[in-house]
């Protein structure tokens, strides 16, 4: 494989599938150690990229429209990229990595796309098995560029945080719940996840710290409010003050939403609910981790809302007793709670 110089990634969004894009570029640059690896991503989450030491730089798609595009070709036009890479497979990802203008636009071949007319606008095409973990689909695509599959390496930066110190010095163990998500159909009701967290103390003497974000601070003071003071809310936290927070934990109660993917990567130990989505191709890696799924009975996959009645939502026919249980073999595997 001859060495590259200029390697263009583009997967514009969205958290979680930026981090399972991480393992094939870590790949990338073991195997070309030297190589410019720039990344194309959407603005708001260019702070995420920005701590991830194995890209060169950043090439920011600042807001929709022509004028957004046309800024972006120029500037990914003068780097002169020997090949660009779409991990995104869509049409809109396939058009970007094509207008860079590199010599070489690889994506995945159509049954590997979510659109299949985005193969329209590659040069070269690489057949994966649609079942595969998006984490190893996307290695199968580094491996294309002459980049090997193992180990799997998630490289993020994790500094420190005054605000995260402040409200973790002199904490009992904790694990974290994260009630939000993008998707309202991703979340689990509070009033269960604080039974949880009632059990997380009771059975394993872990407090619960509950995460929020924007729009989602009535579901955390939910889940505190009815937890009977075992769980406690994180203090606002912008993105590396969460990395921080991660960093602490013993464990994440979550739906599929990015804070989960983080953690992951950060090697917490997890318990997962999906419904819409499938943790075959979007769950947690980690062989110990346990995701519970109602994949197979949701008639909703990948859409943002259920189209059931409120008493038929997959989601909600997760019980407490089943993710207590699924905590309680989890945590078999990590020892007790510690300092």
């Amino acid at each position: 494989m001859t060495a590259l110089s200029r390697i263009l990634v583009v997967r514009l969004g969205s958290l979680g599938d930026l981090v399972h894009t991480l393992p094939a570029v870590a790949a990338l640059r073991r195997a070309h150690p030297a190589a410019t690896i720039d990344w194309l991503v959407d603005a708001p989450h260019r702070d995420f990229l920005s701590l991830v030491p194995v890209v060169s730089s950043l090439v920011v798609l600042r807001e929709r429209g022509v004028g957004a595009w046309l800024a972006a070709r120029r500037q990914l036009r003068a780097n002169r990229y020997d090949v660009a890479a779409d991990f995104q497979g869509l049409i809109k990802s396939a058009a970007l990595a094509r207008l860079s203008g590199a010599n070489r636009v690889i994506g995945f071949d159509k049954p590997g796309l979510r659109e299949p007319l985005a193969a329209l606008f590659y040069t070269e095409r690489v057949g994966v098995d649609e079942q595969l973990h998006v984490v190893r689909k996307n290695l199968r695509l580094a491996a294309a560029l002459g980049a090997a599959e193992t180990p799997l390496e998630f490289p993020i930066a994790v500094a420190s945080s005054e605000t995260i110190d402040r409200f973790v010095r002199g904490r009992a163990p904790f694990a974290l719940i994260n009630p939000g998500a993008a998707w309202p159909n991703k979340r689990w009701p509070p009033d269960r996840l604080a039974a949880v967290a009632r059990t997380l103390r009771s059975t394993h003497g872990l407090e619960s710290v509950v995460l929020w974000g924007p729009g989602e601070s009535a579901l955390a003071e939910a889940v505190v409010a009815d937890s009977g003071g075992a769980a406690a809310a994180a203090p606002p936290t912008g993105l590396r003050d969460l990395l921080a927070l991660a960093r602490h934990a013993k464990l994440i109660v979550s739906g599929d939403t990015g804070p989960l993917h983080i953690a992951c990567a950060l090697g917490v130990p997890s318990v997962s609910l999906f419904g819409p989505t499938t943790p075959a191709r979007n769950g947690p890696w980690d062989p110990h981790d346990i995701a519970i799924a109602r994949y197979d009975g949701c008639d909703c996959h990948y859409e943002r809302r259920c189209r059931r009645s409120v008493d038929r939502w997959c989601l909600g026919g997760i019980t407490v007793p089943e993710v207590c249980a699924a905590i309680d073999e989890r945590l078999r595997h990590t020892g007790p709670a510690s300092r």
